[in-house]
């Protein structure tokens, strides 16, 4: 279990280019409703910051919470042994992916983010509610709508959370994702793009690549 939840943190940690892409504007959006005199202070944009941050992955909790409970009743329809080999292999698959995914040697996962925007176009609009964020309350419920947003780096970490089948733990799961997503997230807010610059560095995104993978290689030989 703590070797996944590592993988996980890892995943959101070393993922932050694909994060600051996808996400990026949406905080920058954030103090786009305070007046013009508090949007460059600390003290304005750091509760709303915090309370975006603490919806979202909140949001993320929730959501591989019922994709556990998914993976539960999945493992009651068939024998538990097979069951559990298959959902785990699946993961394993998923985490291969996810590792060149995050190296940029192959973009199948965007495949699967173009599936989830068909829920995101019902689901964006109840975020717009709550624009322009003046208030620490719009920012965390802007950060629970945000959290559906198509990314297949969220997904892969689902896959994990069906083959744990467990809601607890694939709550567990995308929780650690989305803590290793702060480091980043908050930097745009923060540090003036100096979290972006970082993770724009081609070394890091492959290290990030290759240690996935790695995980992934460990996944499938404990199969066999």
């Amino acid at each position: 279990m703590g070797t996944s939840l590592i993988t996980a943190f890892l995943v959101g940690l070393l993922g932050g280019v694909h994060c600051i892409g996808m996400c990026g504007g949406i905080v920058a959006s954030l103090t786009a409703g305070l007046p013009r005199a508090a949007r460059g202070t600390l003290r304005a944009q750091l509760p709303l910051l915090l309370a975006y941050n603490l919806g979202r992955v909140g949001g993320y909790g929730l959501i591989g919470a019922v994709m556990g409970g998914l993976g539960m009743v999945a493992l009651g329809f068939v024998p538990l042994h097979l069951a559990q080999r298959l959902l785990y292999g699946l993961s394993a698959l998923f985490m291969l992916a996810l590792g060149l995914y995050l190296g940029g040697w192959w973009r199948g996962l965007v495949r699967l983010e173009r599936l989830g925007a068909h829920l995101w176009r019902r689901i964006e609009p109840l975020g717009r509610r709550f624009l322009p964020v003046r208030h620490w309350w719009q920012a965390l419920a802007v950060g629970l709508v945000w959290a559906w947003l198509p990314c297949g780096l969220v997904y892969s970490v689902l896959v994990w959370a069906v083959a744990s089948g467990s809601p607890g733990y694939g709550a567990a799961l995308m929780l650690a994702f989305g803590l290793g997503t702060l480091p980043n997230l908050l930097g745009i807010g923060l540090l003036a793009g100096a979290a972006a610059r970082l993770t724009e560095q081609a070394w890091l995104r492959r290290g990030a690549g290759l240690l996935v993978i790695g995980f992934g290689l460990y996944a499938l030989w404990q199969l066999f």
